[in-house]
């Protein structure tokens, strides 16, 4: 009886021995330094103070300035980051988000087959329910802070040049495009 307890413990000695072994020795082959650089940085918006003391955004460019010098071209490059989540053929499937032909004009949080957010659904609802150029500029600006509690986990295009490339990109995407804003209108106040 004392030789097979001090067999079964010289067997599970001789097996931790062995992983070890073999842990050290991994560790010693595989071992990779961290980067100098990050990957990319994910930058949070931080929360204002709560002296209240926050300063006033800068004031957006009108849309129709912007899309005036658009690319649809560079559009569809950038558009490229939104094709994990959202698709842009005629009849094409929803995915995580919704299909986005005919996105611009189109009625807030109404392409068919998609189960839309309760945020977005009351977005639509309080606002002037359509995709229009101003609405479509403020939303990829900021996603989250345009529509509170969307689903939609994208940070956003900070650069307005590149929300007015891709906006323009996304009105192509229609069976008979609205007609674009005039550049030459007067100054309307944007958020």
């Amino acid at each position: 009886m004392k030789s097979n307890v001090n067999m079964a413990v010289g067997a599970l000695l001789g097996t931790i021995f062995v992983l070890m072994s073999v842990s050290i020795a991994s560790e010693g082959i595989f071992h990779s330094e961290a980067p100098e650089k990050e990957g990319f940085a994910i930058v949070a918006e931080e929360a204002p103070a709560a002296g209240g003391g926050e300063a006033a955004p800068a004031a957006m460019v009108p849309i129709a300035k912007l899309l005036a010098t658009a690319d649809a071209k560079a559009g569809e490059t950038i558009f490229k980051k939104c094709q994990a989540c959202h698709d842009a053929t005629k009849g094409g499937p929803n995915k995580v988000g919704p299909n986005l032909y005919g996105v611009v004009d189109r009625p807030i949080a109404s392409h068919e087959g998609f189960g839309y957010s309760s945020a977005m659904k009351d977005f639509s609802k309080g606002s002037s329910e359509k995709w229009t150029f101003d609405h479509l500029n403020h939303f990829l600006l900021a996603p989250k802070k345009e529509v509170p509690g969307t689903a939609m986990g994208f940070a956003g295009l900070p650069k307005e040049q590149d929300r007015a490339n891709v906006i323009l990109y996304l009105h192509t995407l229609a069976d008979s495009p609205v007609a674009l804003p005039d550049p030459n209108a007067p100054d309307t106040v944007t958020q």
